[in-house]
């Protein structure tokens, strides 16, 4: 839809602008040449995980029993998640790097919940609380 010219434009439609007149529409740069696209890495990371979860699920089903609430539940949400992994996804290799990725995170957020903790035995006192007591001489020497 054309937009109604001004009436200090002095130019008729399909004529070019005058100097000093703006043409309407975005700055160069202002729009995208392509629009965003997902992260295809992050994707197939995903549906190893999901494929590694159904896995876990899978095997967990035999030990709650299927007539259980627990294993009606699985019996219900195992085939809509098991759709969108395909065959192969899960291989022992990205198992294990999963598995190895867990165990690091497992290991950072333990000693960060160590520090937490002896901040709090120390009355959430961030930084320590104090000055580290004082040995006096070098490293190596008895104190007289």
């Amino acid at each position: 839809m054309p937009e109604p010219a001004s009436p200090t434009a002095g130019a008729g439609a399909g004529q070019p602008p005058q100097p000093g007149q703006q043409q309407q529409g975005a700055p160069f740069g202002a729009s995208q040449a392509t629009g965003p696209t997902p992260n295809k890495g992050f994707e197939a990371a995903g549906i190893q995980r999901l494929g590694m979860a159904v896995k876990i699920l899978t095997e967990t089903l035999p030990m709650v029993g299927v007539s259980s609430e627990i294993g009606q539940a699985l019996m219900a949400v195992l085939p809509k998640l098991a759709k969108f992994v395909p065959p192969g996804t899960s291989t022992p290799a990205s198992e294990r790097n999963q598995m190895e990725n867990m165990m690091m995170r497992n290991v950072q957020q333990g000693g960060q919940m160590q520090q937490l903790r002896a901040q709090m035995g120390q009355g959430g006192a961030p930084g320590g609380g104090g000055a580290p007591p004082m040995g006096g001489g070098m490293p190596g020497m008895k104190a007289a």
